[in-house]
C-alpha cells in the first residue's frame, strides 16, 4: 500500500500541508528537466532548538554526477541561512556507504548508533547518526563542497 500511486498522492499532500505549516522545507532535484531527486528538511522545530532532519534521494540514473552531493549542499545553506536553522541531523543506514560519504564530505560529524529506528521493508533498522550545525561550516556548505569537488562547475 506503500507504493501505490494514491499513496504518493497522499503523502505529496502531507509535505505541502508542513511545509505551510513551518515544518518541513521540500526540494526537488531537477536534471536536465526531469525530476531526478529530492531533498528535504523535516521535523523542523523552532524556538531554542531550531533543527531539522535531513533526508534526501536521486535517481540512479543520475547517481555518481556529484548531483546529490551539490543539492544537499545547497539545501544545507538555505536551511541555515534563510531557513535559521542551526542544526541539521541525517540518519543514514549503516549499509549505505555512498550516503554516509555524501554527508561526511559536506562536514557532518557522525554522532551515534540508533538502534532498530526505522521500519524499512518490513522490519525494524538500524541507523547512524550525523549531525551539523551552523558553526561547523561558517563559509557555507557549498564552498566546501566547491572545495572538495575539483573540477566541477564553480
Amino acid at each position: 500500500m506503500r507504493h501505490t500511486p494514491a499513496a504518493y498522492r497522499a503523502m505529496r499532500r502531507s509535505v505541502t500541508r508542513r511545509a505551510r505549516a513551518g515544518t518541513s522545507m521540500p526540494f526537488a532535484v531537477r536534471v536536465e528537466g526531469r525530476l531526478a531527486g529530492q531533498v528535504t528538511v523535516d521535523n523542523v522545530v523552532r524556538g531554542a532548538l531550531r533543527s531539522g532532519s535531513l533526508g534526501y534521494w536521486v535517481d540512479r540514473a543520475v547517481s555518481g554526477r556529484g548531483m546529490a552531493s551539490l543539492a544537499v549542499a545547497l539545501v544545507c545553506d538555505h536551511a541555515f541561512g534563510p531557513g535559521g536553522l542551526h542544526r541539521l541531523q541525517a540518519d543514514i543506514r549503516p549499509e549505505n556507504g555512498p550516503s554516509r560519504r555524501l554527508v561526511e564530505r559536506l562536514g557532518f560529524r557522525q554522532e551515534g548508533l540508533l538502534r532498530r529506528y526505522l521500519d524499512i521493508d518490513g522490519d525494524w533498522r538500524d541507523h547512524v547518526s550525523y549531525a551539523l550545525l551552523a558553526e561547523d561550516v561558517p563559509g557555507g556548505v557549498l564552498a566546501l563542497w566547491r572545495s572538495r569537488a575539483p573540477g566541477l562547475p564553480r
